[in-house]
């Protein structure tokens, strides 16, 4: 008897890392030292020693059931911009810019050439983000994880000078609620879209002409990536006063996270076109408005406050990264929360 023969297969680990090696290298920054395959992934702080308080931000999340639909479609080159994108555009709510990430893959079977598969969108993911990715783990756990499944999460960490924090604390009635679209449904909400539409092949490879492709290519796009767009907000002179990230809990939950006590959200339903895949799900699923406003991103994937006067300004800057903006609404005096009209 042997680890092999009780269903680990180290050299099939040895064989995932070399394949790695050509995706992980290309998210290296110059602050990386040391190389890859060490026990830990090693970071130079010194280049924010020009900061006042140089302050580090961090998150940790993964791509959640939506990697169901990955295992039925057999695609596996996207999730891991999933993984990355939700740990650092909670980074970048914050202000920060994201330095490393790491990620972690368990699964019930170690196939090499998949494994270097997800983490190719990793690497994607670092590299539209700009972290490096200086290590992680995949664990091989037959009779854990089937062995054709595995689940995916990542840890990242950001830097940003204490006095460029996003709070909103100085959030006030009267500031501007811009929204910035969404790629799809991102990585939230998925078991609700598991239950609506029958996840065969059949109907997963289903055109529709409002979708304009197929029901499993509409739902498998990755989660936008917001840091290059909020710096952008940044160097355009903009002071972002809050930052929302729109994941799971949608727009009740997650708008009055950044809110300070006495002011409210008013957003207009109308200030833009909800994506055809959000009106499917609330039809085939006979799903209320307000619960779907309270469990997906409703096509605005990141809510920024700014004050009125840097309203275009904020999104010229937006539309010159390659964003899609819009004007939600406003911030009102009163009881901290949403309200949709």
């Amino acid at each position: 008897m042997d680890y092999k023969n009780a269903g680990v297969d180290i050299e099939a680990g040895y064989k995932s890392v070399e394949l790695m090696k050509e995706h992980i290298k290309k998210t290296m920054r110059p602050e990386v030292l040391g190389g890859i395959g060490g026990f830990s992934g090693a970071f130079s702080m010194e280049k924010f020693k020009d900061m006042e308080e140089p302050t580090l931000v961090s998150g940790t999340d993964g791509v959640g059931t939506k990697l169901k639909l990955a295992f039925l479609l057999d695609k596996h080159d996207t999730v891991g911009i999933d993984c990355v994108a939700m740990c650092v555009n909670d980074i970048a709510c914050a202000g920060g810019e994201p330095l490393f990430f790491l990620d972690y893959i368990a699964c019930g079977k170690n196939e090499p050439e998949k494994i270097a598969t997800i983490v190719s969108g990793v690497a994607e993911g670092c590299l539209q983000s700009g972290a490096a990715l200086i290590g992680g783990e995949t664990a091989e756990m037959p009779g854990f994880y089937p062995v054709d499944e595995y689940d995916l999460a990542g840890f990242a960490v950001g830097v940003v000078d204490k006095k460029d924090l996003i709070t909103g604390e100085n959030i006030k009635s009267g500031d501007t609620l811009i929204g910035i679209a969404s790629s799809g449904v991102h990585s939230n909400g998925f078991s609700l879209v598991r239950k609506v539409f029958k996840m065969t092949e059949e109907a997963l490879n289903t055109y529709y002409d409002a979708l304009g492709t197929t029901l499993g290519e509409a739902l498998i796009v990755p989660t936008r990536i917001y840091v290059n767009a909020l710096k952008s907000v940044k160097e355009a002179g903009v002071t972002i006063k809050g930052c929302s990230h729109i994941t799971g809990g949608g727009f009740y939950e997650n708008i009055p996270r950044m809110l300070p006590e006495g002011v409210r959200a008013v957003i207009n339903k109308n200030s833009y076109e909800v994506p055809a895949i959000f009106k499917m799900l609330m039809r085939d699923g006979d799903i209320t408005e307000e619960m779907m406003y309270n469990t997906f991103n409703m096509g605005v994937g990141m809510v920024l406050a700014v004050d009125e006067n840097d309203k275009e300004a904020t999104l010229k800057a937006l539309e010159a990264a390659g964003e899609k903006a819009y004007v939600l609404g406003k911030v009102e005096a009163g009881e901290r929360g949403v309200t949709l009209c």
